[in-house]
Parts: structure tokens; sequence; C-alpha cells
């Protein structure tokens, strides 16, 4: 064979090689069930882990303004921060419980997000509230933490609308002794509706585990997670322009995959700009096209919490049990 072919032919594979490598350790798979998810994750896209070390990590956000991502380790009482340039470090501790003493195995912060004002929104378990609280200074203020008289179990999961008004979950996990704590004040686990005054109003309330929550692009659909092995959906809820919320059907059914023994129950979500929902579940994080059709899933071998989209819209940020990992997708998630 011709040594400059051979030469070339080198440069070739190292350039291609270069190309593909990232500096982080890479963990699980893409598991591609439709052709479809090719317009989405790359045949060459790598699972990269950035930090490791939580116990359960959860609810990560990505801050804009500022270029870094933020997110829960919920039984470490601490909200982390992961940035590019600077790597990992404490954002806030306590993030979700503030009381003396134990508490839980989860007491702290859970879902997050941002409103439209920039202020960091927070589920915390300990506290059992949603609250508020500046990112350039300023203590936090509770938006909701209770209904009807009655305190909230340990709200999940939360999403900020347009108009000013927020939608969590309420599921106990967070309460020591979870549904059978004598601490419970409400019979119900709740989707809840704080509007911008603060007012909550019960919109679900016959899920046995509500978890993540996200809106369809236009915010003509409310997506709910149920964490319930038995029932474990992705239900999606018409709402309404006055907040009000209308019958539910089953989106996604991934009863079976946890039947198969896969790891993870519906958790957390996010969608993209085109209405496709990036649920975490059994086996990962699901990619379902907006007619309930499963695309694949990003397989991280681990329990897959939640997911954010960040950077640029493009990369999507998984809380994989003990890892906070990403990857890169061909697509952008909501608001970039």
């Amino acid at each position: 064979m011709n040594t400059l072919y051979v030469a070339l032919l080198f440069l070739l594979c190292v350039v291609e090689t270069a190309q593909t490598q990232t500096p982080y350790p890479v963990i699980g798979q893409i598991i591609r069930t439709d052709p479809r998810i090719d317009a989405i994750i790359a045949p060459n896209a790598q699972i990269e882990v950035l930090a490791s070390g939580f116990e359960w990590s959860e609810g990560p956000v990505w801050v804009k303004d500022g270029g870094y991502l933020l997110f829960s380790d919920v039984p470490k009482n601490t909200i982390y921060k992961w940035k590019e340039s600077e790597g990992l470090s404490v954002f806030l501790k306590p993030s979700g419980y503030t009381g003396v003493g134990s508490y839980s195995n989860e007491p702290g912060s859970n879902g997050l997000t941002l409103d439209a004002r920039g202020r960091l929104i927070a589920c915390e378990h300990g506290d059992r509230r949603v609250s508020a609280m500046p990112l350039n200074g300023g203590g936090k203020i509770t938006i909701a933490d209770r209904h009807a008289g009655k305190r909230f179990n340990s709200p999940n999961d939360v999403v900020a609308h347009s108009d000013g008004s927020f939608f969590f979950t309420d599921p106990p996990y967070g309460l020591p002794q979870q549904e059978k704590d004598p601490m419970r004040e409400t019979t119900v686990f709740g989707v809840y509706r704080a509007d911008s005054q603060g007012k909550t109003t019960l919109v679900v309330a016959d899920l046995t585990r509500p978890n993540g929550i996200a809106f369809s692009p236009d915010e003509k659909i409310l997506y709910v997670a149920q964490s319930d092995p038995s029932q474990a959906y992705v239900m999606a809820y018409p709402l309404h322009t006055d907040g009000t919320v209308g019958k539910g059907k089953v989106f996604f059914d991934a009863t079976p995959m946890v039947q198969k023994g896969l790891r993870g129950l519906p958790d957390g979500l996010r969608v993209d700009v085109n209405g496709l929902v990036f649920a975490t579940g059994p086996g990962g994080v699901l990619i379902i096209a907006p007619d309930g059709k499963l695309l694949g899933r990003i397989d991280t071998g681990q329990a897959t919490s939640n997911c954010a989209f960040g950077g640029d819209g493009s990369y999507l940020y998984l809380t994989s049990d003990m890892y906070l990992c990403r990857i890169k997708t061909k697509t952008r998630g909501t608001g970039f």
C-alpha cells in the first residue's frame, strides 16, 4: 500500500476520533425504536458524565443569564451549581428543610424552575412548600404551602406558566413516613395551580403518585408523570386559558416497561420546541412524539430522575441517580 495513502488514512482517523471524543467520561447507550429519532439524537451522540457522587440528583434547571445549571440532591438538602468553566460547587444549603434535627430521607429541594422574573422556583420537601428566591440577592418567599387551610405533603415538581401562575405536584415522598405519615393534612396527592396572587386551586385530584410536570409549547396541554409502578403513566390534560384543566387521558403507558424490569419510573418531564416529550422513566429518558409514539430512549444504565435543556438549548442535562450527565441533541428545548 502506498505510504502516502497510509499516512493520509491515519490522519483522517485521528481527525474523526478527535471530533467525537469528549473530555468527560461516557456511559450508557441510545436505544432507537423509531427512525425519527435519528433527526433528534445523532448516531454518534454520547452521554457525558459531568459530575458524580450524589445521593439522589434531581430537578435540573438551566440559568441562561450566567450559563450554568442548578440541580438538587434531595437527601443531602443541597442545590448544586455546575458551570463548564468552573465545575461543581454548592449553591444553596439547606435547600428544602430549614428546621432543626433530622426530618426524612428526602428533606431537600426537588424540582426547580425559573419564572419570568428570573427567580429560582423550588419545590421544598421538608418545608412543604413552593418557594421563590432571587438569584441576584435576597431571601426566599413562599409561593404556596397549603390548600384549603391544609398543608401540602411534599411538593415535588413545578412549572411556570406565562400568565404568572405555577403548576406543581404534591406526592408524599418527602414525608418521613410517606403516605402513612401522621403529619399528613390532605387526603389527596394532587396537582395544584398557584396564581400570581398565591391563591391555590386543586386541578387534578385522582392520581396516585403525581410527579413530573410540563406544558406543551403552546401551553394547551399539561403533562403529568405518575410514579406508580402499577399505573406508570404520562398523562395529558387540556389546559384552558382561565387556568382550569380538562379531563385527562393516558399519553404514554410505561407500565409494560416497568414490568419488564427496566430501571426507573415516570418522573421528570421536558418538552422541545416541536412538542416532543422527554420523559424520564423506565430505561432512562423516553423520547415520545406528540402522537404518543415512543421514538427511543436515552439509557444511562441508572434510574434517571429528571432532565432539562441547557446551553444553547440543544444540550439535554440529566440527573441520573449519583450522576449529572448531558447529551447533545439536534433539537432545542422551549424557551431558547
